[in-house]
This record gives structure tokens, C-alpha cells and sequence, in this order.
């Protein structure tokens, strides 16, 4: 691999910056073009310093195929909610979400919910796409700002996840520092329980001021009396726990899921295009009720193709960026002019962060500051605990930030709000980076390595 020069490397992260950043804030362009224009510019300023086409390619291939299993993954989630949809289990959850939640309560319970369920079974990425699509049209009808619940219901399902033993992110930040996954998960709890707690007085500030919770009772009788609640809703609701309990992996997790809904849709007398066209197109509800028709016509695996385009590119990038040598080029210079235990820190989350803005992957921005810093935590007396939560607290959570990012797409196409609109309000991933570094400049819960050996011994 040609050895790279840092203000080349540069310059070239610099002009990638400007044409996304450009192209979809400034413009206010589709984050899929300025994404297309960015890898044309890597590929072509790459290709004058005498990298061959040929290599170019190899590079975003193999960025593109390290997500093969999560855009897989989007489409069982559209195919998924359509068939929550059509079975009745979605609209069971709103009904119920109407019978039994105060409006002044709701953001809070939103948070608190999705938490609890994220907790349970380890991935953001399902919370969202059940019970919050759920309190996604709750929310919107009793009125609050679209933006704000989302912003909520994101924050709720990033901590469970970061809480949780089952989540992919949380273990491979924990294997990649080499640290017990049970002491990963303790120690993060000094960035992640305040995060929270800050998250959730905002809830309930924002609970109080927003809405018009005067009109659910009307607005919720006039909805709840055009679903039909539905026992079966339990079913794949159970499933979904029981298969993480059992740790089964999210592809065949959600497959069976999906193979069990499809089986009580066509026992319930449906036919096989119709099922076809549920699972292929989304869930069309017969309603002429405006409300209705905006909570529940959604899902399908074609809905989910657009995110699929926009991640596909973003890997493609992040292949090039990662795989060409052009990140490490920048960075490792910066790692050696490091002094202090706050610096390595804050050179982590910045990592992490801006990893996830250049490549959009989540996976890639959490091992990046892993393999760049492990030795410097050990230079510099912190815990390789240290690390693993530094890397969770930036890698692994700013893609929510991200309109280009693989968590961001999916989170915006899943709850139909932007990125730039739930940005605001997705108080947790914004929180936790700001605590990690307050325990870095505090020393107040950033573990050392000396205690983590005086407690193995």
C-alpha cells in the first residue's frame, strides 16, 4: 500500500468535509449525491498520487461488504413493521398507548420505555422500529413536535443498548479494548446513568410546555374506536424477547419473527400476493381517517431502500478513507504529541466522533480510536476500561448524529423525521461524550490501570 503523506491526507479529509457538509447543510441536498461526489473525489485525487483504479475499487468493496449484514438486516426490519402493521400489532400498541398514557407523562414514559425494552434485548435498531413506531404516532397525535419525540425516543434506545450485555456495539468496544464485558458495562455507567438522568428532566420539561394533551381524550376516543386491538399482538412482541434471552443473532432473530407473522396473516385468510404486496410495499391502511393514514402506512422492504442507497455509499467512503490508509495517515501523527491522560481522552471521543462523520459506519468509528490509542492508555497509566468507554461514548453513538451515518439513516427512515430535526432533541448521544470528558478532566470515574489490577489480584 503506497505510503501516504499527512498534508495530502489532509487536504483530501478537508474537501470530503466541505462537499458533504456543503452538500446537506448548506444546500440542504439528499445526503446520496454529495456522498456519490465525495467518493469521485477520493477516488480521483487518489488515482493522481499513483493508487490505480483497480485499488480504489478493492478499497470501497470491502468498506461496502464490512455492512452487508445490517443492510440485510433494514430489510427484515421493513418487511418487519409491515407485517406488525397488517397483523395488528402496532396499532394494538397505539390503542393501548392511548388507554393508558398521560400526555404530560409522555415524553418521560417514551424515554423510560424504550430504555427498558432496548435493555431487554440489546439493539437500538429493533426498539426503534417496534414500540418506537409505536410511540412515534402517539406522540405526533397527541402534538408534540415530531422531532422531539423521536429525539427522545432515540435517546431511550441508545441507552438501552449501551446497557445491555446482548448489544453488538457494547461488545465489540469491550473486545477491542480487551476489558470483561460486565466491567465495561459498569464503568460506563459514569457517563451513561447521568446522561440519562439529564435526558429525562428534559422529558419532563419539554412534557410539560409541549403538546395540546387537552385534546387526547377526544383525539384518543376518536382514534382507539377505529383500531381493533388484537390478542395476537403479544405473540411477536414475546418472540422478540425470547430470542434475545437466548442470544439469538438479529437476522434470524428477525427472520423468525418475520416467517411467524407471515404465517398468522395468511392463516387469517389473507392470500399470497397480498402477503407479497405487504411485505415488498408496506402496510396501506383502508382508513380514510387522515390521522390514521399518517400513523400506520409505512413499512415494506422497498420503504427501506433509500437508507439501504445512502449506507451503501457511506460504507463505500468510509472503505476508502479506512482502507487506503488515508485516516491513519492524518491521525497518527496527533497520537504521539499527546502529554496527558485528558488529552488521550478527548483525542478518543474527537476520533470517534469525527470517524463516524467522514465514514458514516459505526462499527469502523468505534475499532478506529481502539487500535490507534490502546498503547497510549497503557503509556499513560488509564485502564484499558477507559478506553472502552471513551470508545462507546463517541464511536458508538454520534452515527445517531449523522445524516449519512448507518444508526442516523436508519433512525430518520424508521421514525420518518429528519437527522438534522432529531439532532436537537437526541439529548443522550449528545450527553454522553460531554460526560466522558467531564471524567476525564475530573478524574472522577475514569479507572486507572493500577485499580483494575489491584481488583484482578
Amino acid at each position: 500500500m503506497k505510503t501516504l503523506n499527512r498534508t495530502f491526507s489532509t487536504l483530501l479529509l478537508l474537501g470530503v468535509v466541505v462537499i458533504l457538509a456543503g452538500g446537506i447543510i448548506g444546500l440542504g441536498l439528499a445526503p446520496i449525491a454529495p456522498l456519490l461526489v465525495a467518493i469521485a473525489w477520493v477516488v480521483l485525487l487518489m488515482r493522481l498520487i499513483g493508487v490505480s483504479f483497480k485499488d480504489a475499487q478493492a478499497a470501497l468493496i470491502k468498506g461496502i461488504e464490512a455492512g452487508i449484514a445490517p443492510l440485510f438486516l433494514f430489510l427484515l426490519i421493513g418487511a418487519m413493521i409491515a407485517l406488525w402493521l397488517g397483523t395488528g400489532v402496532i396499532p394494538t400498541m397505539i390503542w393501548a398507548g392511548f388507554k393508558l398514557i398521560n400526555p404530560q407523562w409522555f415524553l418521560p414514559t417514551a424515554l423510560l420505555t424504550c430504555a427498558l425494552v432496548g435493555m431487554m434485548i440489546g439493539s437500538a435498531f429493533t426498539t426503534m422500529s417496534t414500540v418506537g413506531v409505536a410511540l412515534m404516532g402517539i406522540g405526533t397525535t397527541i402534538g408534540f413536535h415530531p422531532a422531539m419525540v423521536a429525539g427522545f425516543i432515540i435517546s431511550g434506545a441508545i441507552f438501552g443498548d449501551k446497557s445491555s450485555p446482548l448489544s453488538d456495539s457494547t461488545n465489540l468496544a469491550a473486545a477491542v479494548a480487551e476489558v470483561d464485558l460486565f466491567a465495561h458495562l459498569k464503568n460506563l455507567m459514569w457517563t451513561t446513568i447521568p446522561a440519562l438522568l439529564v435526558s429525562l428532566i428534559l422529558a419532563f420539561a419539554f412534557g410539560m410546555t409541549g403538546g395540546h394533551g387537552g385534546n387526547l381524550a377526544a383525539e384518543g376516543s376518536s382514534l382507539t374506536s377505529l383500531i381493533q386491538p388484537t390478542w395476537w399482538a403479544i405473540v411477536p412482541i414475546v418472540l422478540i424477547f425470547v430470542t434475545a434471552l437466548k442470544k439469538i443473532p438479529a437476522i434470524p432473530s428477525l427472520l423468525l419473527n418475520v416467517v411467524t407473522c407471515s404465517a398468522f396473516y395468511l392463516l387469517s385468510g389473507h392470500s399470497l400476493t397480498t402477503w407479497s404486496n405487504l411485505v415488498v410495499n408496506g402496510f396501506k391502511t383502508s382508513s380514510h381517517n387522515a390521522t390514521l393514514i399518517a400513523l400506520l402506512n409505512r413499512g415494506g422492504m422497498v420503504a427501506m431502500m433509500d437508507t439501504i442507497m445512502l449506507i451503501m455509499l457511506a460504507l463505500g467512503l468510509g472503505g476508502l478513507l479506512s482502507n487506503l490508509g488515508i485516516l491513519r495517515a492524518v491521525m497518527n501523527p496527533l497520537v504521539s504529541k499527546l502529554k496527558s491522560q485528558r488529552s488521550l481522552v478527548f483525542a478518543t471521543l474527537v476520533t470517534g466522533i469525527a470517524t463516524n462523520f467522514l465514514v458514516g459506519e459505526q462499527y469502523l468509528s468505534t475499532m478506529l480510536p481502539g487500535q490507534l490509542f490502546k498503547e497510549d492508555y497503557k503509556r499513560f497509566g488509564l485502564s484499558p476500561l477507559a478506553l472502552s468507554r471513551a470508545m462507546e461514548d463517541s464511536g458508538a453513538i454520534a452515527n445517531y448524529l449523522v445524516p449519512w451515518g448507518v444508526a442516523g439513516a436508519f433512525a430518520s427512515q424508521t421514525l420518518h423525521v429528519s437527522v438534522l430535526a432529531f439532532v436537537p432533541f437526541t439529548f443522550l448521544a449528545l450527553l454522553s461524550p460531554v460526560f466522558s470528558l467531564l471524567s476525564a478532566l475530573t478524574g472522577i470515574g475514569l479507572r486507572q490501570a493500577k485499580e483494575t489490577v489491584a481488583e484482578k489480584e
